[in-house]
């Protein structure tokens, strides 16, 4: 569902009260479900121009989601927090809407609207945590167990990378921040990720690569060879004549479900050579290989 408040309406930033009041009355009774039965995609509009009414009407709530943008604004306040104090009762029976529609629609307790009853409180502050996980995990996905300290002490958390996770990304923790001094939900915790480099593999979006050595004969004659992958070894074949820095593809052994692992053929060149060795190649040589 689209956040951009302004749009839902639409409305541009600068809209007075009155204008942001017009504007969802006409869309609410356009999209009102009584009208458009069993229309999933009407409700869902209803949803979003409500929630935006809801937010812009609020002069505390429009400050704050003018002043943090649309994205800070959404890791900062959940839907319990938009519609708190928010008086849907005399809203919608001025509009001619149902009471109970709110609970239907939102699943607010008993189905009852929440009435306005003094100030918003804010949300607690958000905590930052910079993390470093394996290469593997960060590919393939799993639990993490992290350390902070809050205003609630020491504190331990088991949380799940998503597989895929790459560095830079940020992962939410709802509810993990700081404490709300007004009375409001506490902020979030999130974890900065690095990914650590690994000795073998490397990454090219979802796709894993990884350097094979293979004698230049067996390049020409064809051969079988083990290819590291993340969870196991694969025995696969290597036809005749592949060529330095072809690839094999191993498929499904990148990020679970959306990528694959490729074998980067490199010639093994043997440092040095026994006599029957060079004798050989010289022959090989004079035959053009």
């Amino acid at each position: 569902m689209a956040k951009d408040y302004y749009t839902a309406l639409g409305l541009q930033k600068n809209a007075s009260a009155d204008q942001i009041k017009k504007a969802y009355r006409k869309l609410a009774l356009k999209y009102h479900p009584d009208k458009n039965p069993d229309d999933k995609e009407a409700e869902d509009r209803f949803k979003e121009i409500t929630e935006a009414y809801a937010v812009l009407s609020d002069p505390e709530k429009k400050v704050a989601y003018d002043s943090y943008g649309d994205a800070n604004f959404h890791q900062r306040f959940g839907q319990e927090d938009i519609f708190r104090n928010f008086d849907f009762d005399s809203i919608f029976k001025e509009f001619d809407i149902g009471v109970d529609l709110f609970g239907n629609l939102f699943g607010s307790r008993g189905g009852q609207a929440p009435h306005r009853a003094g100030g918003f409180p804010s949300k607690g502050p958000d905590y930052n945590l910079k993390v470093r996980i394996p290469f593997s995990q960060a590919i393939l996905g799993g639990e993490r167990r992290v350390n902070f300290h809050s205003e609630r002490g020491d504190e331990q958390l088991n949380v799940r990378i998503p597989a895929g996770t790459e560095t830079g990304q940020r992962l939410r923790v709802p509810g993990k921040g700081g404490v709300s001094g007004s009375g409001g939900p506490a902020g979030d915790l999130f974890l900065e990720i690095t990914v650590e480099k690994d000795s073998r593999f490397s990454r090219q979006g979802n796709d894993i690569l990884v350097n094979v050595s293979i004698p230049f004969s067996e390049l020409c004659l064809g051969t079988s060879i083990n290819v590291p992958t993340l969870t196991e070894t694969k025995r696969v074949k290597v036809k005749a004549g592949m060529q330095n820095g072809g690839k094999i593809r191993l498929k499904g052994f990148g990020v679970p479900h959306k990528g694959d692992l490729y074998a980067v053929v490199q010639v093994k060149v043997p440092a040095s050579l026994t006599d029957k060795q060079k004798e050989l190649l010289e022959e090989l040589q004079k035959e053009g290989l």
